[in-house]
């Protein structure tokens, strides 16, 4: 019998194999994700960390929508330049195989062959693929470039998707730990905003699970666990601080 650890992938929740893999979701999947849970742990953090210090209810308030603004445009930016730089990387690097197939296509031929000689393939095999593959120049840079660099245009995805995308998540996850404090005070808003950013957390790990194929339990548990950590350390720094200042 063979142990499969919590976070493994299982045979039953892959799609059926007829299905073709989603590329382009994946280029959009990474920002939006990365967005929401950075939203709900940073406002968390920040909001919890504040409380801890016991201020007026106004100046948590404050904090959570400052926040949430600058967050979410420093993820929005932060992800077009990541992007944007891949594919101006991308193409630098086509540009740059484009002048060495003109120039020393044979040494290029050469680092093909090497690499599916590498893999297996037999010399006859790999002579008649890289001969396939150089029929068409714009064919064989893209091909060299995905084996040399391992770059691939197919999974870098737009850089304003990703910067619109990502700047909505963080704004939709961060708005959660504040909501509270916009209609409430006192320990009841704590609680509401503890309560209800775990809730979200937990969701948004299930909701990951659902497009990783992966346990929506062990998912939703280490979303809880990291934001509850780092929710539980600002506290006690907020509540430290706020004691040493009284």
């Amino acid at each position: 019998m063979i142990l499969k650890l919590p976070g493994a992938i299982r045979e039953h929740a892959l799609p059926d194999p007829t299905s073709p893999h989603e590329t382009s979701l994946n280029a959009v999947l990474r920002p939006v994700v990365f967005g929401a849970n950075d939203g709900l742990v940073s406002n968390l953090a920040l909001v919890m960390g504040v409380a801890g210090a016991d201020p007026d209810p106004s100046v948590i308030v404050l904090a959570g929508v400052a926040g949430l603004i600058a967050g979410a445009f420093s993820m929005g930016v932060g992800e077009y330049i990541s992007v944007r730089s891949q594919r101006e990387l991308l193409d630098y690097q086509i540009a740059f195989q484009r002048k060495q197939l003109r120039e020393v296509p044979d040494q290029e031929r050469r680092i093909l062959e090497r690499v599916y000689l590498d893999r297996g393939f037999t010399r006859d095999q790999t002579a008649s693929f890289v001969e396939a593959v150089f029929a068409d120049p714009e064919h064989a840079s893209r091909q060299l470039i995905f084996e040399e660099v391992g770059l691939d245009e197919r999974s870098i995805g737009s850089p304003v998707s990703a910067a619109l995308g990502s700047f909505a998540a963080f704004v939709a996850g961060a708005f959660i730990p504040l909501l509270p404090y916009l209609l409430m005070s006192g320990s009841v808003a704590f609680t509401t905003s503890l309560l209800l950013s775990l809730v979200a957390l937990a969701l948004l790990g299930v909701g990951i699970s659902r497009l990783t194929r992966r346990s929506a339990v062990f998912s939703a548990v280490r979303q809880v666990a990291f934001g509850g950590i780092a929710a539980a350390i600002t506290f006690a720094v907020g509540r430290f601080i706020g004691v040493q200042m009284a």
